[in-house]
């Protein structure tokens, strides 16, 4: 069995599946020393691997983003926030997470560093050494690829890709245009990896993430992403992790109202932006109240999420029931339709049950996963992370009335299961040695 390291930005969605796959390596007999945030020290112990804590300086709690990075929450969701956060949360802290790697592999000689995509200390690993002289760099896709195609508009902007002469064309503009745009912050990441002894190749950051690791393992299959017919062939789909059980669940005493419904709509703003449920978790109770054909559930992720909500509607309507924590595994077959803030993993997940969305995905990636669900034809992007009470009503509307929504879904579900993402990344780490 091999040493192995794994690594994830400090950040729930990057973490949550760095530690599922650190569990099934644990599992299959490898040593693993996970390198992550401290507040999920625990969670990784839990897997049975070595945790190691990432240096302050590259640390932070991402339940309070915002306040650990004072600027951020001035800015608009969209080009001006990415860029944002590409500064000073995925660029900022490349040489102590650098540092922390090699400290790390001094002491713990690993035959490979399995790292989130977005923990861009492995890249610099990757690209300041020859592979002989290191680990194999496996990069983990948690979220949509960043990277440029003729085939694609930049990542940012949550346009599809259009085809034929004039979307090449179109693509062709837009990329130069975020180029040049980009321009000021390659540099600057340029001048950061060149800090600890790494050059950044030319061409957009996004670019590199994908192609300089020696292998790329997106969490999804080809047919929930845009195709690129100039995709490097360190790029490979896996299929999308299993959903994590929380063992035995004790269902709410309204579960039986689940068979009994005509239609069940399942609401939840994930498992982090879930601190303000007028986001989307209120408008959409709104619209759908007291509608006799439909079973709304709110899903709040959160042990006081049933009261927060029913303090802000001053009561929940008779066809809605709420609760802290569901087992999605169970919840899910019920459902009809899922209105999602657009979390890659989460969209995954109800694809994986065959079910169709709403997405109203306001930051982050969250606009290009929506983005995709629109472009698959699974469900509605909303294009706006605080969707009103008609836009909500007229979408669910039109994905229960249509079903090519469903059809689609159930295409994309059976895709997903043929595919084994954590037998994938185990047969890689036995072939590395």
């Amino acid at each position: 069995m091999s040493k192995i390291i794994t690594a994830a930005m400090p950040a729930h969605g990057h973490t949550a599946p760095l530690l599922a796959i650190t569990a099934d390596l644990v599992a299959r007999g490898h040593q693993v020393a996970f390198l992550g945030g401290a507040r999920f020290a625990e969670a990784a112990e839990e897997t049975g691997a070595r945790f190691v804590a990432l240096p302050a300086e590259a640390d932070f709690d991402d339940r309070r983003i915002n306040d650990c990075f004072p600027g951020r929450a001035a800015l608009p969701p969209g080009p001006q926030r990415l860029a944002f956060d590409a500064r000073h949360i995925f660029i900022d802290p490349v040489p102590a997470q650098y540092r922390a790697l090699r400290a790390l592999l001094a002491e713990f000689p690993a035959t490979a560093v399995l790292g989130d995509c977005f923990f861009h200390g492995a890249l610099a690993l990757a690209l300041a050494h020859p592979r002989g002289e290191r680990p194999a760099v496996v990069s983990i896709g948690v979220a949509p690829p960043m990277l440029q195609s003729v085939d694609t508009a930049p990542f940012g902007l949550a346009l599809p890709p259009q085809a034929g002469p004039e979307g090449r064309a179109r693509q062709r503009e837009l990329n130069a245009e975020a180029a040049r745009r980009g321009e000021p912050l390659r540099r600057y990441a340029a001048e950061v990896f060149a800090g600890v002894g790494a050059e950044l190749p030319p061409g957009p950051r996004g670019d590199a993430a994908v192609a300089v690791p020696d292998h790329y393992l997106q969490l999804t299959v080809p047919g929930f992403e845009y195709p690129r017919s100039d995709a490097p062939a360190s790029l490979r789909y896996i299929g999308a992790l299993p959903l994590q059980s929380r063992g035995e669940a004790e269902l709410p005493g309204w579960w039986p109202d689940l068979t009994a419904a005509r239609s069940v709509v399942v609401v939840t703003q994930g498992t982090l932006a879930n601190d303000d449920p007028t986001a989307l978790l209120v408008p959409a109770v709104r619209a759908l109240a007291d509608r006799p054909d439909l079973l709304v559930v709110a899903a709040t992720v959160r042990e006081d999420g049933p009261e927060l909500l029913s303090e802000a509607l001053g009561g929940l309507p008779g066809n809605v029931r709420a609760a802290g924590y569901l087992p999605f595994d169970q919840l899910l077959p019920h459902a009809d339709v899922l209105i999602s803030n657009g979390g890659y993993g989460g969209v995954h997940t109800a694809l994986s049950f065959g079910v169709p969305l709403v997405v109203a995905g306001g930051s982050e990636d969250k606009p290009e996963v929506a983005a995709r669900v629109a472009w698959r034809g699974v469900g509605v992007d909303l294009r706006t992370g605080r969707p009103s009470e008609p836009e909500l009503r007229k979408a669910v509307d039109r994905v229960l009335a249509d079903p090519a929504y469903r059809i689609n879904a159930a295409e994309l579900a059976a895709e997903l299961a043929a595919h084994q993402p954590l037998r994938a990344i185990a047969e890689l780490v036995d072939s590395l040695g």
